[in-house]
Order: structure tokens, then sequence, then C-alpha cells
């Protein structure tokens, strides 16, 4: 386990306790419990079909029929039951995340789509959007915000040209360039190396450790790519039909028993 410069344990940013998750009488998520401490890179893995999905759209609150308790660490730094909190305020709390397809507005603007990310951070009302000038100051900062993500991601140089033009990667990058601007405490990225050629995987766990670092973002991610997944995360989470299986530095993942039978069956 980490510990912080001061040697206390790390401090735990999302909680799963015991949760389970049915459709249609199948148990996609059983029972399954996990921490995530601040500051960490974590990959959920697990066969096709393991309910690494379900449990993305449980935290975010997609799925609300869920058992058990999903507890996360506010920006204002209380723990809040996520249950509790409508899918529109998950953003509010610190959560961002990124979809298996992307979602962006094709006839938008590559900047424009950015910009989107930041509709929770609006201030100002209607009467101050009438009257024009609090919001002109507030829409300037969104905009010099979005325009320093999409550098930081090597984006600028096609700010103006519209997102559905873009290639599979280069949309990738949107996306999570709008999902920074809410200032994630937590961003939840699911499969964001499917479909990359080598080079754009290579320059991704690049950007994922540099949101790390540069924007202070815990990440939990999903992603078949195991390379990707053992290269890039602290400690990884393996499940398979819904349930705990194991959760450990890469390393010992790759090596634990319970993980390589349901990769690779049983050998009989």
């Amino acid at each position: 386990m980490k510990t912080n410069v001061a040697g206390s344990p790390p401090k735990t940013l999302l909680s799963l306790k015991d949760i389970s998750m049915y459709f249609t009488g199948l148990k996609a998520v059983d029972a399954l419990s996990f921490d995530i401490h601040e500051g960490e890179i974590v990959g959920l893995i697990g066969p096709n079909g393991a309910g690494k999905t379900t449990v993305f759209n449980c935290i975010t609150q997609f799925y609300k029929s869920y058992e058990g308790n999903i507890l996360f660490t506010s920006r204002a730094g209380e723990t809040v039951d996520l249950r509790d909190i409508p899918v529109t305020g998950v953003i509010d709390q610190g959560i961002a995340r990124t979809f298996q397809n992307v979602e962006l507005v094709p006839d938008l603007s590559v900047l424009d789509n950015v910009l989107v990310g930041a509709h929770s951070q609006f201030k100002t009302g209607l009467i101050h959007h009438i009257l024009r000038f609090p919001a002109l100051k507030e829409e300037k900062r969104l905009k010099e915000k979005a325009i320093r993500l999409l550098d930081f991601l090597n984006l600028l140089p096609i700010k103006d040209f519209y997102a559905g033009g873009q290639p599979y990667g280069v949309r990738k990058k949107i996306e999570i360039a709008r999902a920074l601007m809410s200032e994630p405490r937590l961003i939840i990225l699911d499969e964001p190396a499917a479909g990359l050629n080598d080079s754009e995987t290579d320059e991704l766990e690049t950007i994922v450790h540099r949101i790390r670092d540069v924007f202070k973002a815990t990440v939990l991610l999903i992603e078949h790519d195991m390379g990707f997944v053992m290269n890039i995360c602290d400690r990884v989470c393996a499940i398979n039909f819904g349930r705990f299986l194991a959760m450990d530095t890469p390393e010992n993942i790759q090596k634990h028993p319970d993980v390589q039978e349901a990769y690779l069956g049983k050998d009989d």
C-alpha cells in the first residue's frame, strides 16, 4: 500500500461497498467491494461480460437501482453517498467520465465540444446573461481554460475544425479534454485505448500519467489492452461475472491464479 510523504496511509477517494446490480433477474454485479485512493491510477479489468461498464454506470449514477453503497469524497471534502446525488449532479461532486463509444457533437468545433464540459461551472444566471457583461467575462475565462486543455493534449491547431471530421484517436482526446473541463477529482475512462494504433496508445499512456500529475486527478479506467493497463496502473482490480477476484499491483495481478483462470480458463 502506498503512503504519503508523512508516512500515513493513503486517503480513500471512492469506496464501493457490496454493490450488486440486476438486469431482469441476471446479476451483472455481485456484492462487489473495493476502494480507490487519492492520486492513484486504477484499472478495472475482466473478460467480456464481467460487469465492468455496469460498475462505471453505478458509480456515475446512470444506474440507481443497485444494492450497496458507493461513497465518494466530494470537492468540499465531505463523504457523500452517490445514490443521494442525481446523475446530473455527479459532475459537481468531482467525477467526470468518457465513454466506450465517443460521445461528441460532430457539427460543433473541437473547441466548442470541449466547452460543453464546462456547463456545470457557469455561475451567472439568466439575468446576467441578458446583461451580458458578467457572462462575457465568464465565457472568456472558460474559453481560455479550454484552449489550455487543447494545448495540453496537442489539439490546439484543430480547435476550429469540426469534431466529427477528426480521426478516431483525436476524437478520444477531445472527449478527455471535455472531461477535464470540469476539474474532476476522479476521471473515469471507459476503454480509452480501444481502436488506437501503437503510437496513439503510447501517447495515451503519457496523457493519463500527466492527468494524474498535472491535474491532480485520480484515474479509474476499463481497458482490454493488458499491456496498456500494466504499464500505467498503480493497482488493478480484476472481476469476473460481476464478482471480485483480486486487487493488487499489476505484477501481482498477472500472477494471481483466479485472474489467470478467468482469462485463460482452468487447466484440466
